[in-house]
């Protein structure tokens, strides 16, 4: 039951952000007209939507904000869609273009051992060698046919020969790499980023990305639930996009969650300008934008983990514990992010006593959430006793270490 349920019909017709937050229940989700109205709440409304997203966070997950402890390995940084706001893609030949061989992947993902990170984070381009015949000679090179075929060897190498759990991160898979990849590693995500087909208009942030058609992302979101394979997505706001589409976006991955319960994360990330990208002029999305979308996201999911990149948001860590995140995502003690190189990893014990300033504890988990390591610990072979081993009795990270 949702929320407009619970209140009167006169309310349907409400504009006023404050009479709707009058009516919610910690743990019941609101309605998409809710939503539309609570995203466009006035700034002296906005102290009581996070309130509401902060009790529904606690309602959920109590007293605690996790982060995974990871390296960051850039697969290839070659990639086929040509994105607006993208400085991670290459063409072959240019300048930082760089494919990593399984001895780099190999020693970076120790030396992150040594420092007590759990997760392996595999970011690559899309299918670039379906257009670049250098890839198709560099993955002949290595002896596979496929970034894909490549990659399920390197998750496999991650297990074993590190105590790292992989997390993949390849864009559109069919039913069948889905499956392959799920026996390599205890998750995988794709960031649905938008349902709006407009952005990929000439000009817009996905011309010329043909991976970024809503439709195949949704698929192949879609398709990870049929197979029960816990699945972590998310929005990208400020690419040309309306408030309006920001909850389309999240109906969507509510709407494939309700059905089959196998998304363990929603990731709100903000785009942030580059001068190099097609997008160096567009404004960023504001502090207040980020703020009602996280509150937003946490009511339409109340019981759904909630993240916000901490090195794109800075210093706004305060206010985005008060909009109902649960979780801070990937953190680095060793590599950068390469998505946004000029933004750092915030160290481990400013973002712990920052979290702390909040009245919560701040946890280091594995790349898999506590509630989905049944699932995948229920299937016999390495993956299930790497899992076994890293994990504490909260399913949380076993060699959590002081930030």
């Amino acid at each position: 039951m949702t929320t407009s349920a619970l209140r009167p019909a006169a309310l349907d017709h409400a504009s006023s952000c404050a009479l709707e937050l009058a009516y919610l229940q910690p743990g019941l989700p609101i309605s998409g007209d809710v939503a539309l109205r609570l995203i466009r709440c006035s700034g002296e409304d906005l102290p009581a939507l996070l309130a509401a997203a902060r009790a529904a966070k606690e309602n959920f997950k109590p007293g605690v904000i996790t982060y995974s402890r990871k390296v960051f390995l850039p697969l290839t940084n070659l990639c086929r869609d040509y994105c607006g706001y993208c400085t991670f893609r290459r063409d072959p030949g240019q300048p930082g273009a760089h494919t990593m061989t399984p001895e780099e992947v190999l020693a970076v993902a120790r030396a992150g051992e040594r420092l007590g990170c759990t997760e392996a984070l595999f970011s690559l381009g899309d299918k670039p060698e379906v257009l670049f015949p250098e890839m198709r000679a560099t993955l002949h090179h290595l002896g596979y046919k496929s970034t894909l075929h490549y990659l399920e060897a390197m998750c496999e190498l991650i297990l074993r020969e590190t105590s790292l759990l992989p997390h993949p991160n390849p864009g559109l898979l069919s039913a069948e790499w889905i499956e392959r990849l799920a026996a390599v590693s205890p998750s995988m995500g794709l960031m649905l980023e938008t349902t709006n087909r407009a952005l990929l208009a000439p000009g817009a942030a996905h011309d010329n990305a043909p991976d970024k058609v809503p439709a195949k992302r949704l698929r192949t979101i879609e398709e990870a639930g049929k197979q029960r394979v816990p699945f972590t997505t998310g929005l990208l706001i400020g690419i040309g996009e309306t408030p309006e589409d920001r909850i389309d976006t999240l109906l969507a991955i509510r709407d494939l969650h309700d059905r089959y319960g196998h998304i363990q994360e929603v990731i709100i990330q903000n785009f942030r300008a580059k001068p190099t990208i097609p997008m160096a002029h567009v404004p960023e999305p504001s502090a207040g934008e980020m703020l009602r979308t996280v509150a937003v996201a946490r009511l339409l999911m109340p019981n759904v983990n909630i993240q916000v990149p901490p090195n794109l948001n800075a210093p706004y860590y305060e206010g985005l514990l008060d909009a109902g995140i649960n979780d801070w995502g990937g953190i680095s003690p060793l590599t950068p992010d390469y998505i946004n190189p000029e933004k750092p990893w915030p160290h481990l014990e400013q973002l712990r006593l920052r979290t702390e300033s909040k009245g919560l504890q701040l946890r280091q988990r594995l790349p898999v959430y506590p509630e989905f390591l049944p699932a995948v610990t229920s299937k016999p072979g390495l993956l299930s006793e790497k899992l076994q081993a890293a994990r504490d009795s909260d399913g949380l990270a076993k060699s959590e270490r002081p930030a």
